[in-house]
């Protein structure tokens, strides 16, 4: 898959919600860190915080509305018939 914001934020996306998800548990950042996200993501601390300051949800909602709308104004030159 090529490299795109919208990639980047899905990324964010799954590191924030492992990250709340053990937090409720009471678990400490650190321990968060050290044992879930950089085993699975490879990512920094500094990088972490910096993913738990943006705001995905609303740049994830623009990045569909945008698509929403380009595939309204660019409808597609083939049918779906010319496909099967």
């Amino acid at each position: 898959m090529a490299y795109s914001r919208k990639n980047l934020l899905l990324r964010i996306k799954k590191v924030n919600e492992l990250f709340v998800e053990k937090q409720k548990i009471g678990l400490s950042t650190e321990f968060i860190y050290r044992t879930f996200i950089f085993p699975t993501f490879h990512i920094s601390r500094s990088t972490l915080y910096e993913y738990l300051a943006i705001p995905y949800k609303a740049q994830l909602k623009e990045i569909e509305r945008r698509e929403t709308e380009e595939k309204r104004i660019y409808p597609s030159l083939f049918k779906d018939e010319d496909f099967k």
